[in-house]
């Protein structure tokens, strides 16, 4: 059965919500699960509905305009947090260990593919998740490398768990891009499907042998449970 991780989007210390990695034009998220945009009514209704984890992006961090971690430390009491906190190297993944469950390393804010092998090298792989971000088809990222030789990266490095985020989707829940999942099935067994997942091809992601995927707008205005 797929586990379905829920997605809060941190901003201006509110959950937020917006289509596709726009990020100037989010606004409060509006949800089933609280009256407000408030993440620690969210994460505690989330828990009470069923929630085994969290993930959560705290987006003035990846955006370097300040930061919601008070209010990340607090949700990882209620719920383990996956935090994407915009990690670029090992410095930054030794700073925010004390505020979540897991670390996401994600592609578009990495600095270097040597950074990804020095944390992997100091830190054990349960604390660590490495996210494939793309965008318009191609790999997000900083620093020069094909989504081919990041794959080869990632068969070498040998993560517990990958989040595919397919950042055109997020938010549309115009479905899950399976050319990507395709292009990924020799990592089926470690993936986290994120960006754009509908009630309707949950069947198929689970028939793929996918276990977890990140689910925001179709969660939160309930045409997805959480179980």
């Amino acid at each position: 059965m797929l586990e379905v991780i829920p997605v809060l989007d941190l901003m201006n210390s509110m959950a937020v919500s917006g289509k596709s990695g726009n990020r100037d034009t989010y606004t409060p998220l509006n949800s089933i699960f609280a009256s407000n945009s408030d993440p620690i009514s969210l994460a505690n209704n989330l828990k009470f509905n069923g929630a085994k984890q969290i993930y959560i992006a705290d987006l003035d961090l990846i955006e370097k305009r300040g930061h919601n971690l008070d209010k990340i430390k607090m949700i990882n009491t209620v719920l383990p947090v996956m935090l994407d906190s915009g990690i670029r190297n090992l410095e930054s993944f030794d700073f925010f260990l004390e505020f979540a469950n897991k670390l996401i390393v994600a592609s578009e804010t990495l600095e270097s593919i040597e950074e990804l092998y020095k944390i992997f090298d100091k830190y054990p792989k349960e604390r660590i998740i490495v996210s494939v971000d793309i965008k318009n088809g191609e790999l997000l990222s900083n620093f020069e490398v094909s989504l081919d030789d990041f794959k080869k990266d990632l068969i070498e490095i040998d993560p517990d768990e990958i989040i595919l985020l397919d950042i055109s989707n997020v938010g549309t829940k115009k479905g899950f891009n399976t050319e990507l999942l395709n292009e990924f099935s020799e990592f089926k067994d470690k993936l986290i499907l994120g960006g754009g997942i509908n009630k309707e091809e949950i069947p198929n992601i689970e028939k793929f042998g996918i276990n977890k995927a990140l689910v925001g707008s179709a969660l939160h205005n309930g045409e997805i449970r959480i179980i």
